[in-house]
């Protein structure tokens, strides 16, 4: 999937949960200077991380990835 399609749709599932981006990095253990690189899309989203966001977004990994 292209880099900023994905990171698109985690800052768009993570509002649709409700969450900051302070929030969702917490919950991840990682920064918020990660979380917001990802959201970006000037990192790419290796798969642990997508494993990682899908678990606290309590989404499967497909859905994030559409």
């Amino acid at each position: 999937m292209d880099t900023l399609k994905l990171a698109l749709r985690i800052r768009a599932y993570r509002k649709l949960k409700g969450l900051t981006q302070l929030e969702l990095a917490e919950r991840m253990g990682v920064s918020v200077s990660v979380l917001g690189s990802l959201e970006r899309g000037t990192r790419k989203v290796d798969e642990s991380l997508l494993r990682l966001i899908a678990d606290v977004l309590t989404i499967s990994e497909e859905e994030l990835l559409g």
